[in-house]
């Protein structure tokens, strides 16, 4: 045994002592307070008791017995710490999606009546709005800007627009609803938009319904972010 653990050890000693008096003195609060070679005795008696050849012993393994169960409970103190850290984290996740994508369900419902009012200015005759009545380009021009109104809303709370026209075509974000034959450009590229999608912050609201070309070269492989930022030399 080193010097420094003897010396903890009696210091070990001194303390259990009268960690002994004092348990004396409550129980029976007319006993004498326990000397030093009384609470050596003690010491003694409980190692003596445990298996251990000497009072240093029997404190040294009780040291070592404090510092393992110390060493636990940090460990379970920095898990449930770590834990609680990541719950927050989720459900701040949680509540910041919820606050964004709380109306999808109704911006797809509002996304229905502006189709269906952009129909009904599609149906018009092609110069109904020139030649036309009054009352026939009053209604025209309030159908338009009901649409427009519809249309803000909804992108001030985070809808927007996608019309992807002469982009590489993404299944995440476009519905293919035919090919055209094309071997000017590559293949897979968006070359006619039948319908606008729509977005939601980064999550697909309405694909926008496409068409693609066919029989042109192939794309390459979109890169990575990362491959991005190696080849500019960022960090």
């Amino acid at each position: 045994m080193t010097d420094n653990t003897e010396h903890q050890a009696k210091d070990a000693v001194n303390e259990a002592g009268q960690d002994a008096v004092d348990e004396t003195a409550a129980e029976s609060p007319e006993t004498e307070e326990m000397t030093g070679e009384e609470a050596e005795m003690e010491i003694a008696e409980r190692a003596a008791k445990s298996g251990f050849s000497s009072p240093a012993a029997f404190l040294a393994a009780e040291l070592e017995r404090l510092e393992q169960e110390k060493g636990e409970l940090n460990d379970q103190f920095l898990r449930a710490h770590a834990e609680m850290e990541n719950l927050r984290r989720r459900t701040q996740k949680d509540v910041a999606d919820a606050r964004e994508y709380s109306i999808a369900g109704f911006a797809r419902e509002m996304l229905q009546v502006a189709d269906n009012l952009r129909r009904a200015i599609d149906t018009l005759p092609e110069d109904a709005r020139e030649n036309g009545d009054d009352g026939l380009k009053a209604l025209i021009e309030g159908v338009e800007m009901t649409e427009r109104a519809m249309m803000q809303g909804l992108e001030k709370h985070g809808v927007k627009k996608i019309s992807p026209l002469n982009e590489r075509f993404d299944p995440n974000f476009h519905q293919a609803m035919f090919e055209i034959p094309n071997t000017d450009v590559p293949n897979n590229t968006v070359l006619n938009v039948v319908q606008e999608g729509f977005v939601i912050g980064n999550r697909c609201l309405r694909p926008a319904m496409v068409g693609v070309s066919k029989g042109g070269p192939k794309q390459a492989a979109p890169r990575s972010e990362e491959a991005t930022k190696a080849d500019s030399g960022e960090a």
